[in-house]
């Protein structure tokens, strides 16, 4: 191996503990780890190589093809800032990076990690959604569909980029008697908020079983 190398551990998490085998003899001190495996703890990981193994445990997600992913990581015992200067530079080519604690990267993989499958079920399907409304009264279906995406796009830029919370962003949409209001309205009526929070819920406490499971077979 290569001074300084850096080894990513991007399988499934029920094949980590097998890879983990093969690769263990050909881990030393300059290794660097960086597993990608969903609900894998890092002290799991450290377990099967050598005691001076430095692993780092990243959730990134799909929207790394666009550039656009919420990446977050967790730093296992050994890993030092200079791991994990390179891995932000790394993670940094593809979206926006935060550092987390081991113990809320189980959260934060309900929240970003999963973010894009409730894209897929809610954010694609309001795109469409919305572009369908503008159709029925009376837009062009193409352009419906573009305004529909910037909609949302300019949404997430605005609370990315001009760093306010996205209440008070709403509050300065919903004037007072206006079509706003009455739209998120309708849209509180039927559950929207909450059927996002229970997404997020379900995806925590499922990554937490995972990890789990992991402890489980590793005693």
């Amino acid at each position: 191996m290569e001074t300084n190398e850096v080894v990513y551990l991007a399988v499934k998490p029920n094949y980590v503990t097998s890879v983990l085998k093969d690769l263990s003899s050909a881990v030393r001190a300059h290794t660097l780890i960086v597993s990608i495996a969903a609900g894998v703890p890092t002290f799991v990981i450290e377990k099967h190589l050598p005691d001076e193994a430095r692993v780092i445990r990243v959730m990134p997600n799909i929207a790394a093809v666009v550039q656009s992913s919420a990446c977050v990581y967790a730093r296992g015992k050994n890993a030092d800032d200079g791991d994990c200067d390179l891995v932000t530079e790394m993670l940094n080519c593809v979206g926006l990076v935060e550092e987390m604690p081991e113990d809320l990267m189980d959260a934060a993989t309900g929240l970003s990690g999963n973010g894009p499958a409730y894209v897929r079920h809610y954010g694609f399907v309001a795109i469409q959604a919305l572009a369908d409304g503008g159709v029925k009264m009376g837009l062009n279906r193409d352009k419906a569909l573009r305004l529909a995406a910037q909609t949302l796009l300019g949404a997430a830029k605005m609370v990315l980029e001009q760093h306010v919370h996205p209440e008070q962003l709403k509050d300065e949409v919903c004037s007072t008697g206006g079509t706003s209001i009455y739209a998120l309205h309708r849209l509180e009526s039927c559950g929207f908020r909450g059927a996002l929070m229970d997404a997020v819920e379900a995806g925590t406490l499922r990554s937490i079983e995972m990890g789990q499971h992991h402890l489980d077979n590793n005693k």
